[in-house]
């Protein structure tokens, strides 16, 4: 890449994505930033594909500094991303707009399935999760090639306390990961795991000490370009053996979408106090209370 571009990608021009390259590592940063909840609204949609963009006209590209991996992290203390813009959901099954709901869904699909090809280019994408990933949160680290989290971080899928499961592709990219039957438990259970857990079911590629996680990322760059090119082209040849198509994703977000509209007052109620748990994540300054907070509501929620 050229200076001028370099230091471009390096100023914040997104509000809701801070975007750098490091031109050492060849490594493209994106640090999500949502407001006024830490999670996947559709500006936020809109930007990440907007940097997906980037990396594939990026990539390839004969540069000093070529584009070889992509990182996807959060700038938001304690919480990678809290899933679903429940807020949106909410009002969307009041009105019955089951349009919206399916363009949500295939905005969600379309960032996710290129993440986790790679964006169909010479790039190894990489998930750092540094506190909670719930929901979407956790599919989106999920889609990832890599998925790299510090050791306090918790994951899960709460969508089934409101009768709901998440549609955007998580059984598609766990199954493949861990296999269906414990893919299965995890989504219909509810339950919010420890990075160790996660770790130890094969969930978490590396765990590393709070406070470590860019280092950790760093490290597994290092060693995976030694051999860069043998390791991108298994993880291409992964992709055919297990592979994840876009009309998989999008009949799975069909049934997400038609299952959401038929949602009782009831379940609309408990996603009414999952939103607030939202807007308490952001709105504390202390780290380790907002990695715990989202899941002793989750909890409360759920009657544990």
């Amino acid at each position: 890449m050229s200076g001028s571009e370099v230091k471009a990608l390096n100023q914040p021009t997104s509000s809701q994505l801070e975007i750098k390259f490091d031109s050492d590592l060849g490594v493209f940063w994106a640090y999500m930033t949502p407001h006024p909840r830490p999670c996947f609204n559709l500006h936020l949609l809109d930007e990440l594909n907007g940097f997906i963009e980037t990396i594939k006209k990026s990539s390839g590209r004969q540069t000093a500094s070529p584009v070889c991996y992509g990182v996807l992290a959060s700038k938001t203390p304690g919480v990678f991303n809290l899933g679903g813009d429940l807020s949106l959901f909410r009002t969307l099954i009041l009105l019955q707009d089951r349009k919206a709901l399916l363009d949500y869904g295939r905005r969600c699909v379309d960032n996710l399935l290129s993440w986790h090809r790679n964006c169909d280019v010479s790039v190894t994408s990489i998930a750092l999760v540094q506190g909670d990933a719930l929901g979407g949160g956790f599919e989106a680290a999920l889609s990832a090639t890599v998925l790299i989290a510090e050791e306090s971080s918790r994951m899960g899928f709460p969508e089934i306390l409101f009768n709901l499961f998440p549609g955007m592709g998580a059984f598609s990219f766990l199954s493949r990961k861990i296999g269906r039957r414990a893919a299965e438990e995890m989504i219909t259970s509810g339950t919010i795991y420890s990075a160790r857990q996660l770790y130890d079911l094969g969930v978490i590629d590396v765990l590393t000490p709070d406070g470590t996680g860019e280092a950790a990322v760093h490290g597994f760059i290092r060693k995976h370009s030694r051999n860069m090119a043998g390791r991108q082209a298994f993880e291409r040849a992964k992709n055919v053996v297990a592979a994840i198509t876009e009309d998989e994703l999008l009949r799975v977000v069909e049934i997400w979408a038609d299952t959401a509209l038929k949602l009782q007052e009831r379940d609309l109620k408990v996603m009414e106090r999952l939103i607030r748990a939202q807007v308490r994540s952001t709105q504390t300054g202390d780290e380790q209370q907002g990695r715990g907070t989202n899941v002793v509501q989750m909890h409360a929620v759920s009657g544990g």
